[in-house]
């Protein structure tokens, strides 16, 4: 690893010949393979240095879809409802860093209401709901985030944007759309899908939301 380390920082290699050519690239290859693999664990150093020990609320129907939450999210504290009534009593009753809102089975914008009424940042997890629409009024009724299931091994990574852009007094959906517009460009109807609301999207994207 120093030997790669300082091969990146001070050294440039110039192939003269066949064999200087492939221990080039061979070489240029593992250093960025090394530098790939430092950046990733930064990253990883990050996201859990910035959701460590934050309370969790994660409210879902579906108990496979809890447990797999709760793994992924294992250095949080974390509590979880398969209801609305018990989702409900839990906002009323505890402050959470983050609640994460299932929407079909749960009653999940009712959910939203309680949660931005309580000032608890709302991330949208969804897979039967995923739609334009959907997505729109989870932003209009203040949701945080709004992410699809089949992105569920990053909610880590969503949970920390959540966090950190509270604390730093930044607007989420900046965030939000960096990690996840190419997806909703695939699944909704393609690039052009905020042109439908584009004067709304343009503001959300704007506007300083923890000011």
């Amino acid at each position: 690893r120093q030997f790669l380390t300082n091969m990146n920082r001070n050294c440039t290699v110039q192939p003269v010949g066949t064999f200087d050519s492939i221990f080039f690239h061979m070489l240029q290859k593992l250093i960025n393979i090394y530098k790939f693999g430092a950046e990733r664990r930064k990253r990883k150093m990050d996201i859990k240095k910035t959701i460590e020990r934050k309370r969790i609320l994660i409210v879902d129907d579906e108990q496979d879809v809890l447990d797999s939450l709760v793994e992924l999210l294992d250095i949080c504290r974390i509590d979880t409802a398969r209801s609305f009534d018990e989702g409900k009593r839990l906002m009323e009753e505890n402050d959470y860093d983050v609640a994460i809102l299932d929407i079909m089975g749960v009653d999940g914008f009712n959910l939203l209401k309680i949660a931005h009424h309580r000032d608890i940042p709302a991330l949208m997890l969804t897979a039967h709901a995923l739609s334009e629409e959907s997505l729109k009024q989870s932003a209009e009724e203040g949701a945080s985030y709004y992410a699809p299931k089949d992105e569920i091994e990053r909610i880590d990574l969503f949970v920390a944007d959540i966090i950190e852009a509270r604390e730093k007094k930044k607007n989420v959906w900046v965030k939000w759309f960096e990690r996840l517009g190419s997806y909703y460009d695939s699944r909704f109807t393609g690039p052009n899908w905020r042109e439908k609301d584009k004067a709304f999207w343009d503001k959300k994207l704007k506007e300083m939301t923890y000011l």
